[in-house]
């Protein structure tokens, strides 16, 4: 995935976790930041693996239609 393409993901995962609750949130912290719980989600998602971007997108993309 080249640099563009993860800066975009990186973003809409950023947007799709705010509208998301605080639980919801810590979900997605303890998957992709084990070890860091108290991490900014912000950062939490510049940390995730280029190779689990899109996986993590979908994640996140489910979670919002489920709340709609």
């Amino acid at each position: 995935m080249n640099d563009q393409m993860q800066d975009f993901a990186r973003s809409t995962l950023k947007d799709g976790l705010v509208k998301l609750p605080e639980s919801w949130q810590a979900m997605f912290k303890r998957m992709y930041s084990p070890n860091d719980l108290s991490a900014n989600i912000e950062d939490v998602v510049n940390m995730v693996p280029a190779s689990k971007l899109d996986w993590a997108m979908q994640q996140v993309q489910r979670s919002l239609d489920k709340q709609a």
